[in-house]
Parts: structure tokens; C-alpha cells; sequence
């Protein structure tokens, strides 16, 4: 390994730059390079802050009590009719995934971050790993990280077989200012983290900083998500065609989703949401959709080349840890690398074996959940 180590990183989203923020804490230099000209830098859900984030965020330097945060102080549950079935204390806090993008990103080195490369393909001599990119350009460095999100390029190339699958239902979600809704859900559903649990259908929401990071009262956003089933195939393919005729076998971001299906969506809220959070996407400008999906690889490793968060493991969102995921698997393997910087293969395998068991786990019990939730069967 060179005297001061070198790492490229593969993904510019936030499990790219957690771990290029983790192993720049350890003394590496890294680099990271996105595809998108634009960079990542739009990201609208909504975002638990779990330990393994503010953990990371911690050892990387960077105060977690500075970012802008929102409190939950109770889980509430409500039914179709609005009554409130439940009410348990459980604290916690939540941001966006934009405002953790911000800090993360604000907190490299300009010249280190590549916006428009994509990346090709690596291969690997000796202790050494080689990155070529579509513009004919190549970089060498003593790792290779794969961060490049569930339909990854890196892990293609190392398992060409392994692939997101559906799992049988969607995700809506939207966000809307709190100034937009009437006082009296406002009052209701304050400093509290939000179900209503249907047949067959989820729809939750909290409460996260303003469009400016305002956290202040008024100035927030209500973040929301409802998950419905979705026939594979056919049904699928429909609603993951965009207005432009495109079909995206993954998402369809806000301004995409097709005005009937829109007007099915606030259909159903009509008939099965309860009004206080029917309210929400009702309000909502342009909610967006997502398919929920599984994935798990079978490896994490090979030579000097690692996948991390979802270019490995793709968690269902039940788990709220997507992020909390990619946040542990970089934190680990700086700490397992400044350990041994002697000999980093055998810090890099005792990652993948750590790493592997911790994401099988998660994929595992978010199915499990999901499926219990949405009233699927396992077999």
C-alpha cells in the first residue's frame, strides 16, 4: 500500500460520501466520482437519525447537534376515521436526506469530488485496483469502493447475477410546508411520528426541517410515505411510466408520475386515509413513487474492490436503515483499516465477514416486517 493510501470511491450519494468522509478521518486521500453532471444533490425524503449515523458523522469531525433536525416526541396511531388508537413515547429525531448530503458534501475537499464520470469498469494487478471511466479516463489507487447505490455498476462487475427484486408493493411519498395545512392537524399530529395501518396498505409521516433547513415552528415540512401493493408486471410497468413515455423499473421523481395516476392516488386517499393524513397528500404538489425492492450479495470483497450500502444490501424502508446501514458499513472499515494499515487485507476481510452478517440480518427482518404489514405471503 502507498505511503498515504488512496481510495476511489464509486457513487457521490450519501453512501459515497460517508464513506469517503470515514476513511479521509483515518488519513486516506479519496476521491469520489458521480455520474450525475449535477452531482446528488436533490434528495426530498425524509430521514431518521440513527445511531450509526450520528456515530459516523462523529468520528468524521462533523457535529451532528448542527444539523438541522426535527424532534418526535410519540408514535401515534391512528384509524381510518381519525381517532387516535395509540399513543406511545418514543423519542427521536428526523432530517432530510438533502440537509445530510450537504453537510457530508460541505465537508470534502472540492477538487476531491468528480461530477459527469461514469464509471466502466475496474481491474485489479497486485495490491493495486485501476477505475476506467466512459470519457476514456482511468485512475489507480489501493481501493475501489462501490457506493454506487442498488443498481450498481461496481457490483455488475463482480456479480453480474445478483439484482434487485420486487418485492410486491410501492411507496408514495411527498412533502408538504406545515404552513400549507389547517391548524387543527397541525396542532394534532405536532411532535409526533404518525400511522395509520390498512389492509394491505401502510401510510406514515413526520416531521422534518423546511425547505431552508428551519426547523422553527411553521416553517417545517410534513414528510409522508404510503405504501401500496402493486401487481408485478403489467401494473408495475404502468405506473413507472413517466410522462415522457419512459418506463423506470426503479422510481419516477416528482413532475414524473402520469396525471391518472395521480388522480387514482388521491382516489384512494379519499377512501382509505384517514383525514389527517389524507390532508397531507391532498396538499402534496408532486408526489413521487418507488418500488420497494430486496436485494442481498453474496459478497462484499473482492481483491481490493468493496461494495457498501445499497450497491450491497437493499434494506426495505420499514428498517429505517438504508442509511444507517451504509453509515456503519464506513465507519467500519476505517476503523478495521487504521487498525491495520500493515496488512489491510485482513482488516478488509473481517469488514466483509462483519458487514455481510449485519446486512443479511437487515434485508431479512425488513421482509419479514414488510410483508406482515402489506399482507403478503412468504411463499
Amino acid at each position: 500500500m502507498t505511503a498515504t493510501p488512496r481510495a476511489l470511491v464509486i457513487g457521490g450519494s450519501l453512501g459515497g460520501l460517508l464513506a469517503a468522509a470515514m476513511l479521509r478521518a483515518v488519513g486516506w486521500e479519496v476521491d469520489v466520482f458521480e455520474r450525475s453532471a449535477q452531482g446528488q444533490g436533490k434528495h426530498g425524503g425524509g430521514l431518521v437519525l440513527q445511531p450509526d449515523v450520528l456515530m459516523a458523522l462523529r468520528f468524521a469531525q462533523l457535529d451532528p447537534d448542527r444539523l438541522p433536525s426535527v424532534p418526535s416526541d410519540d408514535r401515534l396511531y391512528l384509524d381510518r376515521g381519525d381517532r387516535i388508537l395509540q399513543r406511545s413515547h418514543m423519542p427521536q429525531a428526523q432530517t432530510s436526506c438533502e440537509i445530510l448530503y450537504r453537510a457530508l458534501h460541505g465537508g470534502l475537499p472540492r477538487a476531491r469530488l468528480h461530477a459527469g464520470r461514469t464509471f466502466v469498469r475496474y481491474e485489479q494487478e497486485g495490491q493495486r485496483v485501476t477505475a476506467h471511466f466512459a470519457d476514456g479516463e482511468s485512475e489507480t489507487a489501493d481501493l475501489l469502493i462501490g457506493a454506487d447505490g442498488a443498481r450498481s455498476t461496481v457490483r455488475r462487475q463482480m456479480q453480474p447475477d445478483v439484482a434487485p427484486r420486487y418485492a410486491g408493493y410501492v411507496a408514495w411519498r411527498g412533502a408538504v410546508p406545515e404552513a400549507l395545512l389547517p391548524q387543527a392537524t397541525r396542532e394534532k399530529l405536532d411532535r409526533a411520528f404518525v400511522f395509520q395501518q390498512g389492509d394491505g396498505h401502510l401510510l406514515l409521516a413526520y416531521l422534518v426541517p423546511g425547505q431552508d433547513e428551519s426547523v422553527e415552528l411553521g416553517e417545517r415540512r410534513w414528510n409522508w410515505i404510503w405504501y401500496r401493493r402493486v401487481g408485478q408486471g403489467a401494473p408495475l410497468n404502468a405506473l413507472l411510466t413517466g410522462r415522457d413515455g419512459r418506463t423506470d423499473p426503479a422510481s419516477l421523481p416528482p413532475g414524473a408520475v402520469r396525471p391518472e395516476h395521480l388522480a387514482a392516488l388521491l382516489d384512494d386517499a379519499r377512501q382509505l386515509a384517514a383525514p389527517s393524513l389524507r390532508v397531507l397528500i391532498e396538499t402534496t404538489e408532486a408526489p413521487f413513487v418507488q418500488a420497494i425492492m430486496d436485494m442481498e450479495a453474496p459478497k462484499m470483497l473482492d481483491g481490493r474492490v468493496l461494495l457498501c450500502g445499497d450497491a450491497a444490501f437493499l434494506p426495505r424502508p420499514h428498517t429505517a436503515g438504508s442509511t444507517s446501514k451504509a453509515a456503519a458499513d464506513a465507519l467500519t472499515l476505517a476503523m478495521l483499516l487504521s487498525q491495520r494499515q500493515a496488512v489491510p487485507d485482513v482488516g478488509l476481510a473481517q469488514w466483509e465477514q462483519l458487514r455481510l452478517t449485519a446486512g443479511q440480518g437487515m434485508v431479512m427482518a425488513g421482509a419479514e416486517m414488510g410483508d406482515r404489514i402489506m399482507g403478503l405471503s412468504r411463499f
